[in-house]
């Protein structure tokens, strides 16, 4: 939930809002370009990406389930702490629930310790958190829909009460 006392960021460092008055059960939000929210939204009917922005309900009572979604770079990590700042000091009134934080792996392999402590910090602000490997056949053409996920993606799906696009299981 949000926190009373969190201060509210700068005009710089907040996201655009959007009003939204198509239904999604989650609205990915990518925090910064190219973080993958329009891949996850591919993957999952039902769902929209925001294109960047919070997706603001124009009825009044509405609830957005949103997932920010960024990369595992420096960048990324930036980005996703200031959209976890902005939605904690409750600037978003109540009709942004916020459902977690896809962290997508910016390269194969271990991050470095640097950016994992970033992370820590990072993950600390929100209520749930999925870490999502690399995928190196998105790296040179767009992600296959008939191609088997890795089990991480198939976890938040799952966690999250969303059924994919008919992808076979991969471990």
């Amino acid at each position: 939930m949000p926190q009373a006392g969190v201060p509210v960021p700068g005009a710089a460092d907040r996201l655009p809002r959007r009003e939204a008055v198509w239904p999604a059960t989650i609205w990915w939000l990518g925090v910064h370009g190219g973080a993958g929210e329009s891949t996850l939204a591919a993957f999952t009917p039902g769902t929209r990406p925001c294109d960047h922005a919070w997706p603001i309900p124009t009825t009044p009572g509405t609830t957005h389930r949103v997932v920010l979604v960024a990369r595992t770079n420096y960048a990324g990590l930036i980005a996703a702490q200031r959209a976890a700042t902005e939605w904690a000091s409750n600037v978003l009134g109540e009709g942004v629930q916020l459902a977690g934080l896809v962290l997508i792996a910016d390269a194969p392999g271990r991050r470095p310790k640097e950016l994992r402590h970033l992370e820590q910090v990072i993950v600390g602000g929100v209520p749930r958190v999925w870490n999502l490997p690399w995928v190196d056949a998105w790296r040179l053409g767009p992600p296959d829909a008939t191609a088997p996920l890795p089990k991480e993606f198939r976890s938040l799906f799952t966690d999250l009460a969303l059924a994919p696009s008919s992808v076979p299981a991969h471990n």
